[in-house]
């Protein structure tokens, strides 16, 4: 029985294609490159993203701590006995050092998010700018 040839790769085939046509020669390892450096970027983009969700749950779970902590601070304050005026103010104490505290909170835990996004954002940027500084080259090189 004879042996059958091997079929022809898809790339064989289109570069064939493309000879046959007189079409100018693709550079198949410059676009997987290229494609290469986009995967990286949205891979490093990705880990930005990560390591912000992280570092704001570890600030929700600091936060929650301190809000216990607190919350137990104030439980033990009134089992101390005292008259209604003292009470009223160690409760206004409190709920003033709570809404402080979540004022203060609210804005580190959006900074964090703000951080992230930007440190994400930046990556992506830049690889847009690489790209467009390739494509920009490719056409040069060309004339």
């Amino acid at each position: 029985m004879a042996k059958k040839p091997e079929p022809e790769s898809i790339l064989d085939m289109l570069s064939k294609f493309g000879s046959d046509m007189k079409l100018p020669k693709v550079d198949v390892e410059a676009i997987l490159g290229h494609h290469r450096k986009n995967l990286e970027a949205l891979e490093k983009s990705a880990k930005a993203s990560a390591a912000g969700a992280s570092s704001l749950i570890a600030k929700q779970r600091e936060v929650l701590q301190e809000t216990l902590n607190e919350i137990g601070d104030m439980a033990q304050s009134f089992r101390v006995p005292g008259n209604p005026q003292e009470l009223m103010a160690k409760q206004g104490e409190f709920v003033r050092r709570s809404f402080e505290a979540a004022v203060k909170n609210a804005g580190e835990a959006a900074e964090i998010v703000k951080k992230s996004g930007r440190e994400s954002i930046d990556i992506l940027r830049e690889r847009i700018r690489e790209s467009m500084e390739e494509i920009r080259s490719g056409f040069e090189d060309r004339k």
